[in-house]
């Protein structure tokens, strides 16, 4: 049996609230020190031999930390990926990571990947919270439905950009450091959550469009059910009326 608007859209908005709380968990590690947050991170190296830098560094949203996101840095907006990692000029880093941006810590090609990304989730967080709220009128309509849908598309477009510009920003530094015999690795927390947040968004803004239809659709059968329950009144009707004029000849020749 075909699901209605006001289902779809419930299932719509447990979705985008099931990925707003994976995103709240991929922004806030170092914040706060509890699980899951502290295991949380998007790349891990073992850098002690960098000149400036903690003996093992793990990069998250807002913060560069040490091991189980401990000893922060300061909290920085959009941050280079050298900035709170190791001192300017990045004696012991590979090459291709450090430049002239974030105080001779960071290459041009990170300053501006990471850079992007970080504002895309952002502003996608931002769509995403307005998509919530205005998903409570897919629960009521087909018009309500279709603006979720675009809100929530709008969120899903900027996370997409999102979750792929931090992926290449920090598989390549992984590459980087394995590269030249550094070990490092990917979070795997960070990334099953950013990357889960945004197949939950996917999955949302396909419920909400669907709500869209299944609307349309219902319409559509009860014009059908309309205009065939007329057109047998009218088949009745014709009848009636040709059984009475059958009658008045029979009479009238009688």
């Amino acid at each position: 049996m075909a699901l209605g608007h006001a289902p779809l859209g419930l299932l719509g908005l447990v979705f985008i609230a099931g990925s707003l709380v994976m995103l709240f968990l991929t922004i806030l590690p170092g914040v706060s020190w509890v699980p899951p947050l502290r295991d949380t991170y998007f790349l891990r190296a073992e850098t002690m031999g960098i000149r400036g830098a903690r003996p093992v560094t793990q990069w998250t949203f807002f913060y560069v930390c040490g091991l189980e996101n401990l000893n922060c840095g300061f909290p920085q907006a959009a941050m280079g990926i050298g900035s709170n990692a190791w001192a300017p000029g990045g004696f012991g880093v590979p090459r291709e990571l450090v430049g002239e941006y974030a105080d001779g810590t960071t290459s041009h090609y990170y300053w501006y990947m990471w850079r992007f990304g970080w504002v895309f989730f952002i502003i996608g967080l931002f769509f995403e919270v307005i998509a919530f709220f205005v998903g409570f009128l897919a629960c009521l309509g087909r018009l309500g439905a279709a603006m979720a849908g675009l809100v929530a598309g709008t969120a899903l477009f900027f996370n997409t950009l999102a979750v792929c510009l931090m992926t290449a920003t920090f598989v390549k530094m992984r590459n980087a450091f394995l590269a030249n015999r550094i070990p490092a690795q990917i979070g795997a927390h960070g990334f099953g959550l950013a990357w889960g947040a945004w197949f939950a968004l996917l999955i949302a803004v396909g419920l909400f469009f669907a709500g869209v239809a299944a609307g349309g659709g219902r319409k559509k059968s009860d014009h059908v059910h309309s205009t065939s329950r007329g057109s047998r009144r009218n088949r009745s009707r014709g009848s009636n009326l040709e059984f009475g004029s059958r009658r008045r000849v029979k009479e009238e020749y009688n």
